[in-house]
């Protein structure tokens, strides 16, 4: 059983430190607005109300794979959250630009700030290595944790995994409301149930694929999945993108398989649904009641091929009776370049209900902080990170 934060009395915790993992992986045009920047600000507040000291921990990227990546560190800084995130609390956030913990702890201690923000812990190797040394650093510089990156917690990272074993830990306010939506699609879901995948990262989708065969009544296939079930049906797909060494012979007879009928393509490559799969497949959304969508249909940045991806988004939003998950960075990402006015409604409203349940303007629509972290989710798997916080 997990311990939600919603649940604990927080006046117990008053006057000490939280050690609150969140999710800053957000490229730097998208700083100010990201929606996984809004998604974690309930939980900031929530502490900073019951005068708690947050220390806020994250990573940014993947800068152990860059060469001599201190060369580009303004690429990998968490630097910029500091002044982002105390424009929206309105309190000042200092920044710790090094790692000298005894250093940190003793400022931390003595200051009368109530927010604090650690630099990139990628920087870092024993983050991703899950080493205990580096979290039971981390662990003493506060009294509890919390977990609300949902987005890393299938990450077996020391400030995700191993910081659970040395301090109180519990889930956090988002992390919460990540597990019941998701839980709500899988386990309380109604017919006709919609997966509707697009995008890359084409195993892993094929993963959603296999878990929810038996459950879903359609599967709506955009981008690198349909050109891999193209690839597997002997079709030409010239240089599109796709995963050629999967099996997929027991699905591609499958009536649930829905495949576009029409493409857009240039230079050898399918690079968006064409109008009448988008017609197929709004008619399928429409009488949907249960709908996960993960990737887009296209390369929507580019405005010839942004129809399928378009078209996918007012369908969904025209569909209020549905419950909805949508998950996924560029999904996420194409809302916000697409329809710009319905991506600020949505997840404005998303943090001005209280209700966990109530979210959107679809109060059943959800949209996820997860991209790989929501697939594997879905897929049946079990996150470390939720599972860390469960033992």
């Amino acid at each position: 059983m997990l311990d939600y934060l919603s649940k604990i009395n927080l006046k117990n915790f008053s006057e000490k430190t939280c050690l609150l993992r969140v999710d800053l992986n957000i490229e730097p045009k998208e700083e100010k607005n990201a929606y996984r920047l809004e998604a974690i600000l309930p939980t900031i507040k929530l502490l900073l109300k019951n005068k708690i000291k947050v220390v806020i921990l994250s990573h940014r990227g993947q800068p152990q794979k860059i060469p001599n990546f201190k060369s580009q560190i303004s690429k990998f800084t968490l630097s910029p959250f500091s002044s982002i995130i105390s424009q929206k609390i309105k309190q000042p956030v200092v920044f710790f630009p090094h790692f000298d913990f005894k250093k940190i702890k003793k400022q931390i201690q003595n200051s009368q700030n109530q927010i604090f923000l650690l630099e990139n812990l990628r920087f870092l190797k024993g983050e991703e290595k899950n080493d205990s040394k580096l979290s039971r650093q981390l662990a003493q510089l506060a009294d509890f944790y919390i977990n609300d990156a949902f987005a890393v917690s299938h990450r077996k990272n020391a400030s995700v995994v191993a910081i659970s074993k040395y301090l109180p830990s519990y889930a956090g306010l988002l992390l919460e409301k990540e597990i019941k939506n998701l839980d709500k699609v899988i386990k309380n879901y109604k017919h006709p149930l919609t997966i509707i995948i697009g995008g890359a990262k084409i195993s892993d989708k094929i993963g959603v694929i296999k878990y929810l065969w038996r459950k879903a009544d359609y599967f709506l296939l955009g981008g690198g999945p349909a050109n891999t079930f193209f690839y597997a049906q002997g079709l030409p797909i010239g240089d599109s993108l796709a995963e050629k060494n999967l099996s997929l012979k027991n699905y591609l007879n499958s009536k649930k398989i829905i495949l576009p009928s029409d493409c857009k393509i240039s230079q050898r490559k399918i690079l968006d649904i064409g109008p009448q799969t988008i017609k197929k497949f709004s008619e399928i959304i429409k009488k949907s009641k249960t709908i996960i969508w993960n990737g887009p249909m296209g390369m929507f940045e580019k405005k010839e091929y942004k129809n399928g991806t378009f078209g996918i988004w007012k369908a969904i939003l025209a569909n209020r009776k549905a419950q909805i998950v949508i998950g996924g960075g560029e999904t996420l990402a194409s809302l916000a370049t697409l329809m710009p006015a319905d991506y600020k409604r949505i997840t404005t409203d998303t943090y001005q209900r209280k209700s966990a349940s109530n979210i959107s303007v679809n109060p059943r629509l959800f949209l996820s902080t997860g991209g790989g972290a929501m697939l594997e989710y879905l897929s049946g798997k079990k996150l470390p990170g939720i599972e860390a916080l469960a033992l």
